[in-house]
Order: C-alpha cells, then sequence, then structure tokens
C-alpha cells in the first residue's frame, strides 16, 4: 500500500512539473508570434513540444519502478501518423503569407471538397500543434527496464511443464497406492495374559 502512494505521488509531481512546463511553452509560443512564416512555424513547433511535455512527464512517474519507455508501433503508425498528416495539411494550407506548398494543398482541399473544414479547423492551429505532439507522446509505452532473456524464458517454461508432468504422475499414482495399501495383510496380533496362563496350568495338571 506504501508503494502505491509513493508511485501516485511521483505520478502526481511529475503531471504537476508537465503542466507547469506545457503552460511556460505554449507562452513562449505567444512570444514568438505567428507575423510571418517561419515565426508562424516557429510557434507551432513550440506548442507541440508543449502537447508531447504533457503526455511524456506524467509516463515519467513509472520509471520509479524500474521502468523506461519505448516507442509503441502500432501506436506511431496508426495513431501518430494520421494525425501528423491531417495536422500538417490543415497547417501548410492556412500557414500565413505564401508558404511552402500553400497553394497546392488549397487546390487540392478544393478539388476533394475538404476545403470548408480546412479552413474551420485551421483557426485553431495552436489545438492542432498541441494534439500532434500529445499523440507523438502517446505513442511511448513505459516497459520494464530489463526484459527475461529467451533463455531464461525457455528454462522456465521446461520448469513449468515438468513439475505439470510430475503433478499429474503422482495424481495418477495416488489411486493405485491406496489399492495397493489396502491389499496388504494386516499386522499379526499374539494373544497375551490369562488365556496363556490358563494353557500352562493344564499342562502342568496333565
Amino acid at each position: 500500500m506504501r508503494t502505491f502512494r509513493l508511485y501516485d505521488a511521483t505520478r502526481g509531481m511529475m503531471t504537476a512539473l508537465a503542466v507547469a512546463l506545457g503552460g511556460l511553452l505554449l507562452w513562449t509560443a505567444t512570444q514568438v508570434g505567428m507575423q510571418s512564416t517561419a515565426r508562424f512555424w516557429a510557434s507551432m513547433a513550440i506548442v507541440a513540444g508543449g502537447g508531447l511535455v504533457m503526455a511524456l512527464l506524467p509516463a515519467l512517474g513509472g520509471w520509479t519502478s524500474g521502468l523506461r519507455l519505448r516507442v509503441s508501433p502500432g501506436a506511431l503508425v496508426l495513431g501518430f501518423l494520421p494525425t501528423l498528416v491531417v495536422v500538417a495539411w490543415i497547417l501548410l494550407a492556412t500557414q500565413p503569407g505564401n508558404g511552402w506548398h500553400e497553394g497546392t494543398l488549397v487546390s487540392w482541399s478544393h478539388d476533394i471538397g475538404v476545403m470548408g473544414i480546412v479552413h474551420g479547423l485551421g483557426l485553431w492551429h495552436g489545438v492542432l500543434a498541441f494534439t500532434a505532439g500529445a499523440v507523438l507522446g502517446l505513442s511511448l509505452d513505459a516497459v520494464p527496464a530489463t526484459a527475461p532473456s529467451a533463455d531464461a524464458v525457455t528454462a522456465r517454461r521446461t520448469r513449468g511443464r515438468r513439475r505439470a508432468v510430475e503433478d499429474a504422475r503422482a495424481a495418477a499414482d495416488e489411486p493405485l497406492t491406496a489399492e495397493q495399501e489396502a491389499k496388504l495383510p494386516g499386522p499379526r496380533m499374539v494373544l497375551v495374559g490369562p488365556s496363556g496362563s490358563r494353557d500352562r496350568g493344564d499342562q502342568n495338571e496333565g
């Protein structure tokens, strides 16, 4: 119980730290501004970093139990990459000025009939960038720092199978053992006492 309290306290402190760092990064992005294309992308990168911090630091609280972070391929391919494509498309199509491939993406958006959606979501540049960073952080898993080797896993499985076989044999031998014990002759009884003395007295009289 005390271990869970320590874990919860550590995770709570890491969450508070994540909120503080995320807020600091968002404030930094406002200082950079979005008056030009370069400033716009710098701000979006900082905001995405805030989302990454918010998703990543609470998971770091699990490191107190000997955990480390690993990239989850499934979450990265199925979760982050589609999010990155959508966010990048909207940001590129709605960036200020005449940015990189802006006209091309605007034309494509008109052709497939999604320009209204792109324009509406483009009003929330910071939210989109923050979401992309958070999804990247969620693509990381906390796993044990040292994974058992293949030999150790094989040896463990072998011991488990051997124990199961021995238990099965013992269970199969129990009825036979009980039957054999039932067939054994009982201990021979020898009468001693008055009957034996009476027999000796009769012999003497004879």
